[in-house]
């Protein structure tokens, strides 16, 4: 994860693990990805599902042409369903086509107000956008409702938003009430490891960075983090073995661009 706002391959992981779709490869759930959760987890079961199902495991692929044609399908046998309208949402965002994206993201929240997974995708849709305080009601709102079964992903959501606003205090808190639902949950980890190293906290950086490196493969962003942290500490055997790491496994990402800058000085 890098400093974009880290947002929707969680979205089609968790739409995956909610809807049952299966044989179409793995998806990270960490690094650089979206983080808005599932869509509708708690929807009931329709008709036009089994095409939302298709429009999702395509997604997954990277193929939205043949996934927006199974989301569209799944409208015309079921104009009712909200699972569609994200779904078709979510593909337009990521084809930078906003005002279509949104168009659906309401429709969907026509349907289905107190759907608490449409909320945080249509939450981190507007954070994309700048749009703040629309971001902040739609998080605040998915948090209302008792039965959201993810409430540590816009937690955490709500505080990447902060951040890109430069409301650290406000991040912190967040990022807290998060861990506090999910001690366990790898994106607040990292934020919190983000968040740490900024303030220059260098031993709690560590101690986040730790725990969501026992959780997950570490990704280009992390190990960057952690060879920062580490010579900041001093600790010179971290920071080669995270550098060899990052080089092997990552040779063409930016960070391995800014090590070897770093390592030029």
């Amino acid at each position: 994860m890098n400093s974009r706002f880290p947002l929707l391959v969680i979205v089609v992981a968790l739409l995956i693990a909610a809807l049952g779709v299966s044989g179409c490869g793995g998806m990270a759930t960490t690094g650089d990805e979206d983080n808005t959760g599932q869509l509708a987890k708690n929807s009931t079961q329709g008709a036009g599902d089994v095409y939302v199902k298709l429009a999702v495991a395509y997604m997954q692929r990277g193929q939205y042409d043949i996934a927006l044609r199974h989301a569209q399908k799944s409208l015309s046998v079921e104009p009712d369903n909200a699972l569609a309208h994200n779904v078709i949402a979510l593909i337009y965002a990521r084809l930078g086509e906003e005002p279509v994206a949104e168009r659906h993201f309401r429709e969907a929240l026509e349907l289905e107000p107190r759907n608490s997974y449409v909320r945080n995708a249509y939450g981190t849709f507007l954070c994309r956008q700048n749009r703040y305080d629309e971001s902040e009601k739609e998080f605040m709102l998915a948090l209302e409702n008792p039965l959201y079964s993810s409430p540590e992903i816009a937690w955490t959501n709500a505080a990447i938003c902060k951040r890109k606003r430069g409301d650290l205090l406000q991040t912190d808190i967040y990022l807290r009430q998060a861990l506090q639902r999910n001690p366990r949950f790898p994106v607040a980890l990292l934020e919190m490891t983000r968040l740490r190293l900024g303030e220059g906290k260098y031993r709690r950086a560590e101690g986040y960075l730790k725990r969501y490196m026992d959780l997950v493969r570490p990704t280009a962003e992390s190990l960057w983090m952690g060879i920062r942290i580490a010579r900041k500490l001093g600790d010179e055997d971290r920071v080669e073995n995270y550098a060899m790491i990052l080089e092997n496994n990552f040779p063409d990402s930016q960070e391995t661009q800014r090590l070897r800058e770093s390592e030029r000085r």
